[in-house]
């Protein structure tokens, strides 16, 4: 019966129920609702949870009547405090030290690294952060700390090499250079830059000593002027009397220096 009414529906009627239904046909299912909301605990439950909560014990004595503990240091070995003496030594006993980042690069670069630098007498040294960070922390060098947080290097010479240094790194990009400290004065990396930009120091020297000897001659110089120009002027008038006397006439007076204008 439901198959002929059907059959009767789409055989009569409207034009558009005569049409081709889809096979699959999506329904969209609406959100599960949520019925479970925030509700506040009961005031007896409340009570219930404050009068069982779980309350520490106090100690017998309190803490601060109690004598502080000692700290156990660890001894250092033998080893580590050698290591620790030539920071030091090398931190004394050089006028430039240079913070390099190391990265890995072939032994034979290293070994041609260290050869150019030696000819500038500058030495190579490899590090352990754990040795310099507790050295430079005991020390005027603190401020260097910052600049040991990798794998580094330090570039050390007696005198002040940073030209020279700066020339030899411009090649080599796998050492970089963080920092220096030269003749006890922390700089950054455009600091050393500035400073090997500087003349040499017997040039500066020379040209102080120049600057400081123009000054005195200029003054007597200028003192000097007013005595010269008074004693031109005096000859030229004694001239002019002795042309007078004797009818004469006068001669020309000389030239005067340059200090006397």
């Amino acid at each position: 019966a439901a198959a002929a009414k059907m059959a009767a529906l789409s055989g009569s009627g409207a034009p558009w129920r005569r049409g081709w239904l889809p096979a699959l046909q999506f329904v969209r299912r609406g959100s599960k609702a949520v019925t479970r909301h925030w509700k506040a605990m009961h005031f007896q439950r409340q009570k219930l949870m404050a009068v069982t909560e779980y309350l520490a014990p106090r100690p017998a004595v309190p803490p601060r009547c109690l004598p502080p503990r000692k700290e156990t240091l660890e001894e250092d070995n033998g080893y580590v405090r050698l290591l620790r003496r030539q920071v030091e030594e090398v931190f004394r006993d050089n006028r430039m030290i240079a913070i390099c980042q190391y990265n890995s690069m072939p032994g034979e670069d290293m070994v041609m690294l260290r050869h150019y630098l030696r000819k500038h007498n500058i030495e190579v040294k490899f590090v352990l952060n754990e040795i310099v960070r507790p050295v430079l922390s005991q020390s005027k060098y603190k401020n260097l700390l910052p600049l040991f947080v990798a794998r580094n290097i330090l570039l050390v010479s007696r005198e002040a090499k940073a030209k020279e240094m700066l020339r030899v790194l411009k090649g080599v990009p796998q050492i970089n250079l963080l920092g220096a400290c030269i003749h006890d004065t922390i700089l950054s990396r455009q600091g050393v830059e500035n400073f090997a930009k500087l003349p040499s120091l017997e040039a500066a020297q020379g040209q102080t000593v120049g600057a400081l000897a123009l000054l005195p001659s200029q003054t007597s110089s200028l003192l000097q002027r007013g005595s010269a120009h008074l004693t031109a002027l005096l000859d030229q008038h004694i001239r002019r009397l002795q042309a007078g006397e004797t009818g004469s006439p006068a001669e020309p007076a000389p030239a005067q220096s340059s200090g006397a204008h």
